[in-house]
C-alpha cells in the first residue's frame, strides 16, 4: 500500500493487512481527515468536478466487534477495568463510542455493521446476573450489534436458558429465588436480542440441525454482500456445566468454516468474515493494536481456514491485538480480538473490490479503540443500568460478614493453592445441603478457573455483591462416593490431559480436607509424591471409598478432570454462592488461613 506525504505526517493507530513482517502487522495510520492511496483509488480533491470524477474501484465498509463482554454493564474494577492503566469500559460509554464511530463512517459515505464473538453473557456481574443477564442483552440491543457468534460462557444456564436468550419471555423463577429475577420490571416483560447468534458447529446430537443459524449474510445499500460465520469453541463441553449442553455435539471450527465457504459463495457472497470464540496469546499483551509473537489456538486455525475467508473476528483469551497473519496461500488475512469486558472495540474498514464483491485485503484496515471514559454516557443505556441499579439493591447491598484483612486473595503460592481458595473449599465441606443419607463430606475440590476475583471489603464489611464477583456461576454443589484410587487419579489430573505441560495453566484444585505434595520434576502420571496423601490427617487408603463435594461443573468432568465423572451416589445440595456466603456470615469475621494444605517437594 503507498502512503500519501499528507498521510504519512498523521500516522494513528491504524494497521493495513497487507503489510506482513514475520507473520505480524505493520503499522500504518489513517487519522481523521488524513489520505491512504487504495491501488487505482485515490483520494480526489472535494471542489474536483463530481462529472470528471473516475468512477471508485474500491469502497469501504466499516465492521466495528467487541468480544467477552461477561456482562459488564459497569466498568469492571481492578485491572479489568483498565487498558494500560488508561481507565475503560462501562456499557454507556461503550455505546457512545459505537454511535461516533459509526457517525465518522458514515461521514464518509461508509456502511456500517456491528458483530461480536462470543461470551457476551455469562461469568457477569450481579447487575446483569441476578436479572438472568437479561439487562445485558437490552443493553446491547441498543447499541446496534447485529450478529454475534456463541461463547462458551453463554452456555452458563443451559442452551435452553440460552434459546430464550434470543427469542425472549420470562422465566417462573418465584420471583428472585436463589437471588435472581427474571423480568423484574413486570411492565417490560424480556423481549430477548434483536441481533441474530450464530453457532455454525453446534449441532443436535438427534438431527443435523444447528442450535442457532450458521452464518447471516449482510446486503449493503449498494447490493455488496458480506456473510458472517459464528464458531463457538469446540473445547466447550469440557469447561461448561455438562447439563448446559446435554443433547448437542460441538464440531471442528476449521471443518466446519471451511465447509461453509462454497455454501456462501453460490449465494453470492465473495466477502467472509468469521466470528470465532477461540483466540490467542501475544508476547507482549499490551501491545492491542499488533500481535507479537502470537501463539495459541488462533494461529493454527488461521493457518488451516480457507483462503476465500478474508477476516476472523476472535475471542475467548482475553487478549487486544491486531495482527495480519498469512493464509495458506501466504496471502495477508486480518485477525483481531478486542481484549474483554467492553474496553475496546475494534473498528475493521473492510477495501471492498467494486468489480469482484471481494475483500481487498492489501487495502483493508483495523483499529483497535479504547473505550474511554472520557466521553459523554449513552442516555438510553446510563438509564437502563440506573433501573437495574436501583432493583439489585437489596441483594447486592445486603451486608453478609466482616473481614479482619482488607481482603481475601486468589494469588497462588509456589504450590498452586491460595488463600482465597481455601476459603472457597472450606465453604463447600462445611455446607449442610450437601449431606444426604447420613454421609457428610471429607474433602472438598474447587476449580481456581471458577474463582473469578479477589474478596474484598469495604472497612471490613463483605457484601453479598463483593461474595458473588467471587463465585458468579450459580453452580449447584454435589457430594459423592470416590475411593482412594480414583482421588489418586484425580489428582494426577491436574498435571496431564488437558491441564498438561502445553496447557495455558495448571488446573491445580483448591482443596480442604485433604493434604498432599507434588513434585513438579517428576514425569506425567506420578507427579503426587507416593504416601504423601492424607485425608482428615491419615493417609489415604486405595480401597476405602471417601465423601466429597465439589460444584456441578467440576463433576461433569469440567476442566480435564474425568475422574468426577467416575464417582456413585451423586447428590445436588444447593449454590455454590450460598455456600459461600453462609460460611462468611457463620465465621463472622474471617481471617485468612495458612496455605498448608498442598506442598511441593519430591
Amino acid at each position: 500500500m503507498a502512503i500519501t506525504a499528507r498521510g504519512r505526517a498523521r500516522l494513528g493507530g491504524w494497521r493495513a493487512v497487507g503489510l506482513l513482517v514475520t507473520g505480524t502487522a505493520v503499522a500504518l495510520a489513517l487519522a481523521a481527515g488524513g489520505s491512504v492511496s487504495q491501488a487505482g483509488a485515490a483520494t480526489q480533491d472535494a471542489t474536483e468536478d463530481a462529472a470528471t470524477k473516475p468512477k471508485p474501484t474500491h469502497s469501504q465498509i466499516q465492521l466495528l466487534a467487541i468480544n467477552d463482554f461477561h456482562g459488564n454493564l459497569e466498568p469492571a474494577s481492578g485491572s479489568g477495568g483498565n487498558i494500560n492503566g488508561i481507565p475503560a469500559g462501562g456499557a454507556a460509554y461503550l455505546a457512545t463510542h459505537l454511535k461516533q464511530l459509526r457517525a465518522a463512517a458514515e461521514a464518509k459515505g461508509q456502511d456500517s455493521v456491528t458483530v461480536a464473538a462470543g461470551d457476551l453473557i455469562g461469568a457477569s456481574p450481579l447487575l446483569s446476573a441476578a436479572f438472568h443477564d437479561e439487562p445485558t442483552v437490552e443493553a446491547l440491543n441498543g447499541m446496534g450489534l447485529e450478529a454475534a457468534s456463541v461463547g462458551n460462557h453463554e452456555f452458563d444456564e443451559g442452551w435452553h436458558e440460552l434459546l430464550r436468550m434470543q427469542t425472549g419471555g420470562c422465566l417462573p423463577d418465584g420471583d428472585g429465588a436463589n437471588n435472581q429475577n427474571s423480568c423484574p420490571d413486570a411492565a417490560h416483560p424480556f423481549e430477548g436480542a434483536k441481533f441474530k447468534y450464530l453457532s455454525a458447529n453446534v449441532y443436535f446430537e438427534n438431527t443435523r440441525k444447528t442450535l442457532f443459524a450458521p452464518y447471516t449474510i449482510k446486503t449493503f445499500k449498494d447490493g455488496k454482500k458480506v456473510g458472517f460465520i459464528g464458531m463457538t469453541l469446540e473445547n466447550t463441553p469440557n469447561i461448561v456445566t455438562k447439563a448446559g449442553v446435554e443433547g448437542l455435539t460441538f464440531k471442528d471450527e476449521v471443518d466446519t468454516a471451511n465447509a461453509l465457504v462454497p455454501v456462501l459463495k453460490k449465494k453470492g457472497v465473495e466477502s467472509i468474515v468469521v466470528l470465532l470464540h477461540e483466540g490467542g496469546f501475544p508476547v507482549d499483551p499490551k501491545a492491542y493494536n499488533s500481535c507479537p509473537g502470537i501463539s495459541g489456538p488462533i494461529v493454527d486455525i488461521n493457518a488451516n481456514l480457507d483462503p476465500e475467508i478474508d477476516a476472523i473476528i476472535s475471542g475467548h483469551t482475553h487478549q487486544g491485538y491486531n495482527c495480519s497473519l498469512p493464509d495458506k496461500d501466504k496471502n495477508p488475512r486480518l485477525v483481531t480480538s478486542a481484549s474483554s469486558f467492553g474496553r475496546l472495540v475494534t473498528d475493521v474498514r473492510l477495501s471492498i473490490d467494486n468489480a469482484t464483491g471481494d475483500v481487498d485485503r492489501v487495502n483493508t484496515l483495523a483499529n483497535n479503540q479504547i473505550i474511554t471514559q472520557d466521553v459523554v454516557q449513552d442516555p438510553k443505556t446510563a438509564t437502563l443500568i440506573a433501573k437495574y441499579k436501583q432493583l439489585v439493591a437489596p441483594i447486592e447491598n445486603k451486608v453478609i460478614g466482616h473481614l479482619t484483612t482488607p481482603s481475601v486473595v486468589r494469588t497462588n503460592d509456589d504450590s498452586l493453592e491460595s488463600p482465597l481458595g481455601n476459603l472457597i473449599a472450606d465453604a463447600q465441606l462445611a455446607d449442610s445441603s450437601v449431606v444426604t443419607g447420613g454421609k457428610t463430606p471429607v474433602v472438598a475440590f474447587m476449580n481456581p478457573g471458577g474463582i473469578r476475583a479477589d474478596l474484598a471489603s469495604n472497612s471490613g464489611e463483605v457484601t453479598f455483591g463483593e461474595a458473588f464477583s467471587v463465585q458468579p456461576f450459580n453452580n449447584f454443589l454435589v457430594s459423592m462416593d470416590m475411593t482412594g484410587t480414583q482421588i489418586k487419579a484425580l489428582l494426577e489430573q491436574q498435571f496431564s490431559g488437558l491441564n498438561g505441560p502445553d496447557a495455558p495453566k495448571f488446573k491445580v484444585l483448591q482443596v480442604a480436607g485433604i493434604t498432599y505434595t507434588w513434585n513438579p520434576a517428576a514425569a506425567a502420571g506420578s507427579k503426587v509424591v507416593a504416601g504423601s496423601i492424607k485425608i482428615g490427617g491419615q493417609p489415604l487408603v486405595d480401597g476405602t471409598t471417601y465423601r466429597i463435594v465439589t460444584n456441578n461443573f467440576l463433576s461433569d468432568g469440567g476442566d480435564g478432570f474425568p475422574a468426577f465423572t467416575t464417582a456413585t451416589n451423586k447428590f445436588f445440595g444447593g449454590l455454590d454462592i450460598d455456600a459461600f456466603a453462609n460460611y462468611l456470615t457463620a465465621h463472622d469475621p474471617y481471617t485468612p488461613v495458612a496455605t498448608d494444605r498442598i506442598s511441593v517437594g519430591s
